[in-house]
């Protein structure tokens, strides 16, 4: 009885995060220490992510890690900046991709994941993940500043029943643009409101756009070799795209929705045939009841050398500076706990995020997952059609947020009328690099 006592006062003390220490006085309770992660995850998502972190504190008894929703992206890093000034940071912050430049910037808020996993013995190799998401976190000579977690890219859901009653092939949606109207203009003459919609306009039909097409979207390897880019996203072909959207929203073939995933639900209750998302999007459509399918993202088969690959979206996690030693050395078993490849397996198949390595990916594979669940691995495919080139690598710009919604009120004014796609897109373009020559004055290399 005297063992079962102690065996029930320990799970007692782990369930009320501390853990029990056999002194010579006794049985002494040690407090967890607590390990603090800032998020934007939500809904769905949010429930995995949870899942996540309470595996972690079940399966050791030194550390808890807390995780806290902040709102969106930008109000999580905000507030965190905001924190650190404060000398109140959390140890580990959840930015987006393109706040990626901005925090590349300041040096002295954060630690570098390279030098924290290197620092705690644990091995980090860079070439252990898939190279086009581990590229737009790194160092130009390889080294990994923020640890990849969710990592997604756009692809095309499509609603298989909308897709027969138009007398349309369900298992063989449009692949081109050029496939495109043709298919839009069968599901309006079938009775669809909308044929079409696109959540995330910027990320996906400029920044994605022109990755798949391997054109720039700014210069300096999309900012990749310099904050002094400039961006490129209005060439003839970039207007040439804006204006077949314009065209479309003209007809009532393209609906406008927000600029984030507002057009989600409008895909969900079966009003939008087609839907542009994140592959991330499958942790919402996947309990749906209606028949829904996933393909690539359409190109323009007479640009030469599309399809090339698309790019990332989604984030990473920074480690914030000022922390103690102890605390680093719980947030780098954290890390090291994420990148286990059945952790990633869970990750990957509950949310529709990238496997951010080939193991997880070919692991996932092997599993029958695909299998059972086809198109599950267009967003992979898509990603890795060909090895990255400086079009394709990703973006790494300065106020890239503002820049973002210097676009969508450029594209906005577009969809309603007021500009033509051209002066939309030169004006984007030239408000953008004043954004982009601010941020080079702020933060000159040394």
């Amino acid at each position: 009885m005297k063992s079962t006592g102690k065996l029930a006062r320990a799970a007692f003390a782990l369930l009320a995060g501390t853990a029990i220490v056999a002194g010579a006085g006794g049985a002494v309770a040690q407090e967890r220490i607590e390990i603090h992660w800032w998020h934007a995850m939500g809904g769905a998502r949010g429930e995995l992510l949870n899942e996540l972190v309470a595996g972690f504190n079940k399966g050791q008894d030194k550390y808890t890690v807390i995780a806290t929703n902040k709102g969106n992206y930008p109000e999580a890093m905000t507030a965190a900046m905001a924190a650190f000034r404060a000398g109140k940071a959390p140890h580990i912050l959840q930015v987006f991709e393109v706040g990626t430049g901005t925090m590349m910037a300041s040096r002295a808020a954060i630690k570098p994941v390279h030098q924290l996993m290197q620092e705690n013995g644990y091995k980090f190799d860079p070439g252990s993940y898939i190279s086009s998401v581990t590229g737009y976190y790194s160092t130009s000579d390889g080294k990994m500043l923020s640890y990849p977690f969710n990592s997604s890219t756009p692809v095309m859901y499509y609603n298989k029943d909308a897709f027969e009653k138009a007398g349309l092939d369900p298992n063989n949606p449009p692949k081109t643009w050029q496939e495109f109207e043709p298919a839009l203009k069968k599901l309006k003459a079938s009775g669809s409101t909308c044929p079409f919609i696109s959540n995330w306009q910027t990320w996906v039909q400029l920044e994605n756009f022109s990755a798949l097409h391997n054109v720039p979207f700014a210069t300096k390897s999309n900012g990749m070799d310099g904050l002094d880019a400039e961006l490129k996203f209005n060439s003839p072909l970039h207007v040439r795209h804006i204006t077949n959207l314009a065209n479309w929203a003209k007809e009532g073939l393209m609906a406008y929705g927000g600029r984030k995933n507002e057009s989600t639900s409008k895909f969900v209750s079966g009003e939008c045939a087609i839907l542009m998302e994140s592959s991330a999007g499958y942790a919402s459509f996947a309990k749906n009841k209606f028949k829904w399918g996933i393909a690539m993202l359409p190109y323009y088969s007479d640009v030469k050398g599309a399809p090339q690959n698309s790019i990332i979206g989604g984030a990473s996690l920074w480690v914030m500076a000022r922390h103690k030693p102890i605390e680093y050395k719980g947030v780098a078993q954290f890390f090291d706990y994420l990148a286990a490849t059945e952790n990633q397996v869970f990750w990957h198949t509950k949310s529709g995020y990238l496997p951010i390595t080939p193991m997880a990916y070919e692991t996932t594979k092997n599993q029958g997952f695909y299998a059972a669940n086809p198109g599950t691995d267009t967003s992979v495919r898509q990603m890795m059609l060909n090895p990255p080139t400086n079009n394709s690598k990703g973006l790494r710009l300065g106020n890239f947020v503002q820049i973002r919604d210097v676009m969508d009120e450029e594209l906005e004014a577009v969809w309603a009328g007021k500009k033509s796609p051209k002066e939309a897109l030169d004006t984007a373009v030239e408000r953008g690099n004043r954004l982009l020559r601010q941020f080079e004055r702020d933060n000159k290399r040394s």
